[in-house]
């Protein structure tokens, strides 16, 4: 009697292959998992320790969120397909916007709050956020992610600069004195009102630095060197090995301190709540949702893409499955101090590259993500990355996801239907409204600051109800599977 045929996905390969490809497909995602509390971590004006502690929380949720998508729980929850779970780029834009409003720890408590709410209600609606495709045709996800990228490009420029734009100038605080005083003499002599003129700035010598920007730019140049002269893993992780040689370059000049990576742990664990309780807010709460149901969207497209791939049929229980472990992903990073998780959609390209098929490689990265989690040195040595090493490497993983957002939007169909022109325009113009003028709310309600200072929700919810609009609801599935095959950046 013959056993029946293992499906590939299924397969079980040796130990040490297996843990060589888990590997891989861990090196390939980390610049891109790391990302992401590096940004909201000095948003909130955190401690290098507390964004350290950001890091290594974002690693051990990354490889937990993948073991319960790759290897499954029950039959509610996982893919049970070679997923890769990691932090989404496109919770940044409004996580950036709340921590600007509410610096530190207290900022902290709330984004968390925030996103065990929106984890909870995603578990709840993922059955029916699975059969949303058709609302998020090529046109609609490519502007979206195209925004993502654009959005996060200033961030990638502000660290090869040193910092925000606003950084680049200071008070002059010794003319200003001088101003004040002399203006008070004026206005006493002549009887009239104080009248004070601009405010005197000096230049900050440390925004725009050259050496730092000429590092930057060859962390840039050693990437786009691997990229043109390797194939294959080194070229896939090209940014990976640009951060490192500008490490080595910056401690080489002096320029990177290893003091609180000599003092961090060897090994500790990850304890929830480690900034206290949440704090929850209902405005918050639904903005995170919004941006929960357009990852969700993302993801059923990847998954759908992924089943072609591997010659795995799923149905619409297995669809349901792994976009509630989103769900169960972005709960699980809210109680662990991180941030909402999608499947990376390059570990989806790397599958298609190796001809690799089992979920069990993914299951071996998962573990080495957990494991890379729990050792503190290696988030302390994250966090001391100089600003102007992760810009070069940011203006490359940041421009790279615009670019999967327009090379999305190339198998849009503008010819024939020039409506599709003006949903990409008017939505890419709606999310650039934040980016100009940010602080275009200021007469509006306070709690809704948050929700509309991300350019990113602005261009979702405008490119859908453009969509549906100009082109009604009909379903374009196929095309949404063929958009999330060339998603490989972000």
């Amino acid at each position: 009697m013959s056993t029946p045929a293992v499906h590939p996905v299924d397969e079980r390969l040796p130990s040490g292959r297996l843990a060589a490809l888990g590997l891989q497909h861990v090196l390939v995602m980390y610049a891109g998992a790391v990302a992401v509390p590096l940004i909201v971590g000095r948003a909130l004006k955190l401690s290098p320790e507390q964004v350290a502690l950001l890091i290594s929380a974002d690693l051990f949720c990354c490889g937990l969120v993948t073991l319960i998508q790759s290897f499954g729980v029950t039959r509610w929850f996982g893919i049970r397909l070679p997923v890769m779970m990691g932090v989404t780029f496109a919770a940044v834009g409004p996580m950036v916007a709340f921590a600007n409003a509410m610096p530190g720890v207290d900022g902290a408590r709330a984004i968390f709050g925030a996103i065990i709410g929106a984890g909870l209600i995603s578990i709840v609606i993922a059955p029916l956020v699975s059969k949303m495709l058709r609302f998020f045709p090529p046109v609609v996800t490519g502007t979206i992610i195209a925004i993502i990228g654009i959005s996060l490009m200033r961030v990638g420029v502000g660290w090869a600069m040193g910092g925000p734009a606003p950084l680049a100038q200071r008070v002059d605080t010794a003319k200003l004195v001088e101003m004040v005083d002399k203006a008070k003499a004026t206005a006493a002599a002549a009887s009239a009102p104080v009248q004070i003129g601009p405010i005197p700035m000096v230049d900050n010598p440390g925004y725009g630095a050259l050496d730092n920007m000429a590092i930057a730019a060859a962390v840039l140049v050693f990437i786009l060197l691997l990229v043109k002269t390797m194939k294959g893993f080194i070229a896939n992780i090209s940014v990976l090995l640009g951060i490192v040689a500008g490490c080595v370059v910056a401690a080489a000049m002096g320029k990177m301190s290893f003091d609180k990576v000599a003092k961090a742990h060897w090994f500790d664990f990850v304890t929830p709540f480690a900034f206290g309780m949440p704090t929850f807010d209902i405005v918050m709460i639904l903005t995170m949702t919004l941006v929960m149901i357009v990852v969700m969207i993302e993801s059923t497209g990847m998954f759908l893409a992924l089943s072609d791939i591997t010659g795995k049929k799923i149905g619409q229980a297995e669809l349901a499955a792994g976009l509630r472990t989103d769900g169960v992903g972005t709960l699980i990073g809210g109680i662990f101090n991180t941030f909402p998780y999608t499947s990376f959609s390059q570990n989806v390209g790397l599958v298609g590259v190796t001809g690799v098929r089992s979920r069990w490689v993914c299951v071996a990265g998962g573990i080495i993500m957990i494991v890379l989690g729990l050792l503190p040195k290696m988030a302390a040595f994250v966090e001391a990355i100089p600003q102007f090493v992760l810009g070069g490497a940011g203006l490359v993983m940041f421009g790279m996801v615009a670019a999967t957002g327009i090379r999305i939007l190339s198998t849009v169909d503008f010819k024939n239907n020039r409506h599709n022109l003006y949903i990409v325009a008017l939505s890419i113009g709606f999310g650039l409204i934040p980016l100009v003028a940010p602080r275009w709310t200021q007469q509006m309600a306070h709690s809704l600051h948050p929700l509309l200072e991300s350019g990113i929700l602005l261009t979702a919810v405008a490119a859908v109800v453009l969509n549906m609009f100009f082109n009604g609801t009909r379903g374009d599935t196929v095309g949404a599977v063929e958009a999330a095959k060339t998603a490989e950046a972000h």
